[in-house]
């Protein structure tokens, strides 16, 4: 039979216990989230290694220039191009509209010479529209994208494509100049790996005549390394294109395609202008 005493010893032997055990608790728990912190500081995130994507190259292709500097008046871009929004069209930017999906009508005259946007296509198809859009203003002032363009319902259209497939200088009546090989229809004026600005007039601005914005390409890259180095050479020449010369492949499902008229961008969709007998 324990006595008294005996059981105060021993429920003061419990209690130490208790507190010795419970004192280590912390540690184990700070152990514990330590490891866990400093295997989570220590984790290893590897990028992502794409491999590009090639496309074939356009069978025969070459490309010349034509001396912008010769021309009476010339005066070059007056600023960088890729931050130029006359130039570039990414640098404007567009928005997605739900305007009718397919070509319209409308009223009034038209130029027989203007581009015709079927003849992009090799078998110069009136294509799907899949998506449209309308491109952003420019504030000048500012050098800053402004509203949307509110001009037309429509101001850059979606063309489905074929990813891969060739795309070609549209058709038009107007010529730029000649060499022993013939006349050229456009100058590029912008040239990226994924779109490319083309002029109707030998000059290098927007202001007068027509120009194409194309953005959804795999430009040819033997283009795009003429275009910056005459870039580089300060655009005292420029590649130039003649009519239905093969420059690019779709790259991807959608073509988005702009053009303009002295600077305004129109209704890519107008059949009368850009798509006639289509």
């Amino acid at each position: 039979m324990q006595t008294k005493a005996t059981q105060g010893w021993a429920l003061l032997v419990l209690v130490g216990c208790l507190l010795l055990t419970g004192s280590a608790w912390p540690d184990a728990i700070s152990a514990e989230t330590a490891a866990s912190q400093t295997a989570s500081e220590h984790q290893l995130f590897l990028p992502a290694v794409l491999k590009p994507e090639v496309f074939d190259p356009i069978p025969g292709a070459s490309y010349s220039t034509l001396c912008m500097s010769c021309v009476s008046g010339w005066v070059p871009a007056d600023r960088e191009p890729s931050q130029h929004a006359d130039l570039n069209l990414g640098l404007r930017g567009w928005a997605e509209t739900t305007s009718y999906l397919g070509l319209v009508d409308y009223s009034g005259g038209r130029d027989d010479k203007a581009p015709q946007l079927y003849a992009l296509f090799a078998n110069e198809r009136t294509p799907s529209v899949s998506r449209v859009y309308k491109v952003y203003d420019w504030n000048w002032a500012t050098n800053q994208r402004a509203g949307l363009l509110n001009t037309w319902p429509v101001t850059l259209l979606g063309a489905a494509t074929t990813k891969g497939e060739i795309i070609h200088v549209p058709r038009s009546g107007y010529r730029i100049g000649t060499d022993s090989g013939g006349s050229y229809s456009v100058m590029v004026l912008y040239a990226t790996s994924s779109s490319i600005t083309l002029k109707f007039t030998r000059e290098d601005n927007v202001v007068h005549g027509y120009t194409i914005h194309l953005d959804g390409l795999q430009v040819d890259p033997q283009l795009v390394s003429l275009y910056q180095s005459c870039h580089a050479g300060g655009r005292r020449s420029l590649p130039a294109l003649r009519e239905r010369q093969p420059f690019a492949r779709a790259g991807g499902s959608e073509l988005r395609i702009a053009i303009r008229d002295n600077g305004s961008f129109m209704d890519p969709r107008s059949r009368k202008d850009w798509w006639y007998g289509h």
